[in-house]
């Protein structure tokens, strides 16, 4: 038997499988990006930005909590300087927004 799953922080530790059940449309959409070798890594590395995505929804909850709601002021700007980093020029590329991901 394997380590037992709490050992290992998100986004680390060996592969184990494991069965889900996806609609037909998704496991079709992620096939003819990726085909069926990388359908496992397609799906591993969706579950980890879910899983970040979470947890930075709890840490802004945490903070609003402590400190009060983020002014709209700030969220708008936030929002409108995502949009042009998201437009430049250079994400446009043949690779966009996977060329430039962090590691």
């Amino acid at each position: 038997m394997g380590m037992p799953e709490r050992d290992f922080a998100p986004g680390a530790g060996p592969a184990a499988k494991v069965s889900v059940s996806l609609r037909t449309g998704n496991i079709r959409a992620v096939r003819e990006r990726v085909g069926a070798r990388g359908f496992s890594a397609y799906v591993d590395a969706a579950v980890e930005r879910q899983i970040e995505r979470d947890l930075l929804e709890e840490a802004l909850q945490a903070n609003e909590a402590a400190s009060g709601p983020i002014p709209q002021s700030l969220r708008d700007e936030a929002a409108e300087l995502f949009r042009r980093v998201k437009s430049a020029p250079e994400l446009q590329e043949e690779d966009g927004w996977r060329a430039h991901e962090a590691d």
